[in-house]
């Protein structure tokens, strides 16, 4: 029997309670079972507020999700300290949200877990209620799980792509940059595309940081004194990457077809075509973990939190990923 996938609650302010109901309410027969770590009284009430037909049901572990999945949605009790309001966080309930992430982390390094399937989370909720000292999900992550280089992969059916730098400013995006940057990101993102995706020899398109890639220097010397060389050094390892590429030719459909992922240099960079060709089914995906980690490529959505507008497309995608990142990684 296949394992199951931990969802975590994320912000109970947010959209990631009605997005799980939606996705569990829309499961497919044969489906791979999933169970939340969650408050399930506030479930059961969002369930009624918004007519999603979910039944709750609560499990003593992740060995008891598949039995229970196709009646009901399986939950391990998380309660929270205040009643959640929709679109307003309150810092009490800070530490469930980050008991359910450990919870669901450790789940999966035990090998209870196929993987873990995080619901979005406000930043600045758990720096005010739990002192959280992360800059985010995946930093928080590769803490739990001791690991000190880990890579944010954002996919869709159309396109994956991966951002050499993240959350950081543009000028200091710029100041970070460097072939070893490049080389050691491009080193765990090929790994866990054959780990992980089952692509024996991943094509790596490697893209410039300026407009045009330098046009020859003309619009900057990064290309050839940090990119080239870094592209060089991966193909002497055996890692099949190409570039540095202009940014605004890589992504038209014949492009996309010469390559299995874009490594670009800056956050929006990567993010904005992705998101311009399919936002709906945008995954966000931890690479260099030693367990399977996707999320929805969305927050946490205050404005239409509780209204039933939200879209549960992204966590089912989420879902989906993860599963076959899991049948991947057993073959």
């Amino acid at each position: 029997m296949s394992l199951p996938l931990a969802v975590t609650m994320g912000d109970p302010a947010g959209i990631g309670g009605e997005i799980l109901l939606a996705a569990w309410h829309r499961r497919e027969p044969g489906a791979r079972s999933f169970y939340a770590i969650d408050d399930p009284a506030r479930l059961s009430s969002c369930a009624r507020k918004l007519g999603i037909h979910c039944p709750i049901e609560v499990i003593d572990g992740p060995h008891a999700a598949a039995e229970v999945f196709e009646r009901a949605l399986p939950v391990i009790a998380e309660p929270l300290a205040r009643e959640a309001v929709p679109g307003i966080p309150v810092p009490e309930n800070a530490a469930a949200v980050i008991r359910s992430i450990k919870r669901g982390v450790a789940d999966a390094m035990a090998g209870r877990a196929a993987g873990v399937v995080t619901n979005p989370i406000n930043k600045r909720a758990l720096y005010d209620g739990a002192g959280f000292a992360f800059p985010g999900h995946t930093e928080f992550l590769g803490h739990l799980a001791g690991v000190d280089t880990t890579v944010m992969m954002l996919a869709a059916p159309v396109l994956r792509v991966v951002p050499v730098t993240i959350h950081v400013s543009l000028r200091d995006a710029c100041d970070q940059l460097s072939t070893s940057l490049i080389v050691e990101t491009a080193r765990v993102l090929g790994a866990d595309l054959k780990r992980r995706f089952g692509l024996a020899a991943p094509r790596i398109a490697v893209s410039g940081l300026n407009p045009h890639a330098g046009e020859g220097g003309a619009m900057g010397s990064e290309e050839a004194e940090i990119i080239a060389p870094a592209i060089a050094a991966l193909n002497q390892i055996g890692i099949v990457a190409s570039g540095p590429w202009p940014a605004d030719t890589m992504f038209h459909e014949q492009a996309r077809e010469t390559y299995d992922v874009a490594l670009c240099m800056y956050h929006d960079q990567a993010l904005i075509p992705l998101k311009a060709l399919d936002f709906a089914r945008g995954v966000n995906i931890t690479l260099g973990l030693p367990f399977i980690r996707t999320s929805p490529d969305h927050g946490t959505a205050y404005d239409i939190a509780g209204t039933g507008r939200a879209d549960p497309d992204s966590l089912i995608e989420a879902l989906r990923v993860a599963g076959e990142m899991a049948e991947h990684s057993l073959g």
